[in-house]
């Protein structure tokens, strides 16, 4: 038993030590009700209860009164004191008490325990002391000390201590790359002494000082050498499932709800129950894709429009999804409401415990520092544990880790909320943390049998050098380890592999990677650059799907990127939920939609004959466009954003300005769908979406939206505008390489689809800088671009997927699937052969 335990058996009734949970809970509502002066600052901050339960520990083990003295903090803490001893249950006592309710009934420890033998101890606090004098006074106790060093004032007590030999291990010093080295190296060390038939699991042990630092690490190397380490001081829950679920809910209620947070969120609560588990198999499917989801109005928008045919049951389970939302919309102050209705079972214990330790605005904080037992047994394991437990607990195998200066001893800190000048450090710590650190590192020297292993390292995570423990003075010189030696065992199949070349070259998956990093410095073209059979069923799904501009100037300007988006099904990821300023791409996108907006209501301005008010037209389209977007899309913050809509009105303006037409018997459309893409709305259109628009000597099937297309009476005239707001060239062009396609299929999908006896004028509209590029010969353009995209599906079709002139640009979102720096190496280094190999397809990339 331990000592508290001692008292409790010996004072009798219901009394029993005071428990962390319970004095959480009880420091919980004490903040929150208690007036506690200079500290009510304070006591609703993150961290507020771990604080107060250090300094309370540490006052009630030195027999500090806190109403004794004159500083206002002592009074603050004395409140806190009361209120939490207040809310405590009746039987829970604090050391003191204990003690004078023993020593009341101290005549009686004869009888209660007879002989008392004290072992593994090396200190003991002092409010337990005048206890332990009494009850060595009436019974016989006996300190087995054993090798360890018995503290000084056991001199004054009526008590045999018994010592005993130190033990004389086999002592080695390693010095480590850093502490992830350590942990690696600590991790081999064991699995040696284990399959050498040195050691059992349950006689090794690493330690060290300040575990923190390690334990991921040891968290991480444990599960990929399949060895049992069990920590001792427990593993972090979010490290866990439940954990991770926990920690996924206070990221929404602290953070918003986003659809990544929500997909998250429902893939780790599913299989533990609850609301979540109760939705149909398949039902995320009824949350739109493309959609981030990140408002009130977005998710509200979102409910209204489902119906029992969204729901892959075609049972209408909106009412039950409403519900969740609303309890994840709730914020912190509903974390507890949230918990209650979303979680279940051993996800929802550890939701309680998070409240109970900390405010609910710091629930992440508080899941972080928490703890739970791995469920591995001790005696079965190699441990890892804090130096003190080991310095209790010896094993004949030990390693310990991080013996630097200032980690090794730790230097003394002040206490959080007790500072030094309010009471001295020598009373409310008799035994500076220092020295308690420079005592477990003698005992564990003295207690191990067989073997100490010391270990340091030479660097930091951040690669500062780090000086040596005072306490290797006099210890063996260390052994220099690299962090990539050839170690004689190593922990995983992993860790064997990489200190074995040899080994490792004969692995199926190194072959292949040797065999393309050295294709790839090679100036031919190999399979690994892209070079594919003739006729590949992919390549030919590829090239028969409906075609876009972008797709088809990505085909001709790299077709190596042209198969991995569309072939492979590649993306690059979206990392931005709530961005700071919108992209290119996304700008674009809204000034088209406020173009589009505006320019229907100008369309309906004629229609009432109305004289045509551009200015009006483009604020009542942005409003229009800015209800839709902050429902819709993750937008930048409120003053940016407002910025920006200014920003697309002034272009949108200038644009509807510089194409207005005033001649009678002209109409004009926006964002006309063809080829098959859906209506963005229902305004009138000049032809049939539906109908197909085939490019004849390239076969390829194309759609998309034309920004706009203003129409003469009977067709016999059209203007196809394609509004640009990037940076205006320098000089104009037609095809510019390949990436300008665009007002070539607009002009070839508007004469497939009124007639080819329309006369097309296509022309770039460029917003920023106020210019405008006519194309002057749309037709002997039109049938030169049919001759590129046919070079281009000849060449793709042989099977030249490689990477053209735009690989690794500015612009080529997979660049990250290409080698490193690939527009300075890679690229220059294998374009001689890929303009060789293309032949005719690459003519494309010099067209002006």
């Amino acid at each position: 038993m331990t000592i508290e335990q001692l008292a409790c058996r010996l004072a009798g009734g219901f009394s029993r030590p005071i428990e962390d949970e319970a004095l959480r809970a009880a420091l919980q509502q004490a903040l929150a009700n208690t007036e506690l002066g200079e500290l009510d600052a304070i006591k609703s901050l993150p961290g507020m209860v771990d604080a107060c339960v250090g300094t309370l520990r540490k006052v009630w083990a030195a027999r500090i009164d806190l109403t004794g003295g004159q500083h206002p903090r002592l009074a603050s803490l004395a409140a806190l004191e009361a209120a939490v001893m207040a809310l405590l249950p009746a039987g829970m006592k604090r050391p003191g008490e204990l003690v004078d309710a023993a020593l009341e009934r101290v005549q009686h420890a004869p009888a209660v325990f007879g002989s008392v033998d004290v072992l593994g101890m090396t200190e003991l606090e002092p409010c337990w002391r005048p206890l332990f004098a009494q009850v060595a006074a009436v019974t016989r106790v006996k300190w087995i000390a054993g090798p360890r060093t018995a503290p000084q004032w056991l001199a004054e007590m009526p008590l045999e201590v018994v010592t005993g030999s130190a033990d004389t291990p086999d002592v080695r010093t390693v010095s480590a790359a850093s502490a992830l080295h350590e942990a690696v190296e600590a991790m081999r060390w064991a699995r040696q002494l284990i399959v050498s038939g040195t050691a059992r699991p349950g006689e090794i042990a690493v330690a060290s000082t300040s575990t923190a630092e390690f334990d991921d690490h040891f968290l991480a190397l444990r599960s990929d050498a399949n060895l049992n380490i069990h920590f001792i001081h427990g593993t972090k829950i979010a490290a866990s499932r439940d954990g991770q679920a926990a920690a996924a809910l206070a990221d929404i209620l602290l953070r918003g709800l986003t659809q990544r947070r929500f997909r998250r969120f429902a893939a780790l609560v599913r299989s533990s129950g609850g609301p979540l588990a109760e939705l149909p198999e398949g039902w995320l499917k009824v949350l739109p894709g493309d959609a981030p989801l990140s408002s009130s109005q977005s998710w509200g928008k979102l409910l209204a429009s489902l119906n029992p045919e969204s729901w892959p049951n075609a049972q209408d389970q909106t009412p039950a999804l409403r519900a969740i939302v609303e309890a994840l919309q709730a914020g912190p102050a509903g974390a507890e409401a949230a918990g209650a209705a979303l979680l279940r079972g051993r996800t929802l214990n550890i939701w309680k415990k998070a409240l109970a330790a900390g405010p609910a605005a710091s629930l992440d904080l508080t899941l972080q520092s928490m703890r739970e037992d791995d469920g591995l047994e001790a005696c079965e394991s190699v441990v890892w544990m804090p130096a003190a437990h080991l310095a209790a607990s010896p094993r004949r195998f030990v390693r310990l880790l991080g013996l630097n200066s200032s980690r090794w001893p730790r230097r003394a800190s002040e206490d959080r909320l007790l500072s030094d000048h309010i009471v001295p450090s020598e009373r409310f710590e008799p035994l500076p943390v220092s020295e308690a650190d420079r005592r477990d590192f003698e005992t564990i020297l003295r207690t191990t049998q067989r073997q100490v292993m010391l270990s340091f390292s030479r660097r930091d995570g951040e690669g500062r050098l780090l000086g040596l423990s005072s306490l290797l003075q006099g210890m063996p010189l260390p052994e220099y380890m690299r962090r990539h030696r050839r170690a004689d065992h190593a922990f995983s199949e992993s860790d064997r592999l990489t200190v074995r070349p040899a080994e490792f070259r004969d692995n199926l998956q190194a072959v292949s990677a040797d065999r393309c990093w050295r294709a790839w410095w090679q100036p031919a073209i190999t399979g690994n650059d892209g070079r594919i059979r003739p006729e590949h069923p992919v390549v030919l799904a590829a090239l028969g799907r409906t075609q876009s501009a972008s797709s088809l100037s990505l085909l001709l300007r790299n077709p190596l990127g042209f198969m991995w988006k569309y072939g492979m099904g590649l993306r690059a990821p979206d990392l931005s939920e709530e961005p700071l300023v919108l992209s290119s791409l996304e700008f674009g996108n809204l000034v088209h939609e406020v173009l589009d907006a505006a320019l229907q209501a100008t369309v309906g301005q004629r229609t009432r004959s109305e004289p045509v008010d551009i200015s009006t037209a483009v604020t009542v389209g942005c409003e229009q466009v800015r209800i839709k977007w902050e429902a819709l899309e993750p937008i930048p913050p409120a003053f940016i954003w407002n910025r920006t809509l200014h920003e697309a009105m002034r272009l949108a303006t200038y644009a509807l300005e510089a194409t207005q037409l005033t001649q009678p018997g002209w109409t004009s459309y926006s964002e006309i769908p063809f080829g098959g893409s859906e209506p963005k709305s229902d305004a009138a259109l000049p032809w049939d979406a539906a109908q197909e628009v085939l490019i004849p000597e390239a076969d390829f099937h194309i759609k998309g939206y034309i920004d706009r297309l203003d129409s003469a009476h009977r067709n016999t005239h059209a203007i196809v505008t394609d509004y640009k707001t990037g940076r205006t060239p320098s000089k104009d062009s037609v095809l510019n390489g390949g990436q300008e396609l665009q007002r070539c299929l607009y002009a070839f999908a508007v004469k497939s689809l009124l007639g080819n006896a329309v006369s097309v004028q296509p022309s770039l509209l460029y917003l920023r800088g106020q210019h405008s590029m006519t194309m002057e010969d749309p037709d002997a353009v039109l049938t030169a671009l049919q001759g590129y995209l046919s070079t281009g599906r000849t060449s793709l079709t042989a099977g030249n997927a490689l990477a053209g002139i735009s690989a690794a640009g500015d612009y080529d979102d997979l660049a990250f699937a290409l080698p490193a720096n690939a527009a300075a190496g890679y690229c220059k280094r294998k374009k001689a052969a890929v303009t060789e190999l293309m032949g005719e397809a690459t003519q494309v990339w010099e067209a002006e």
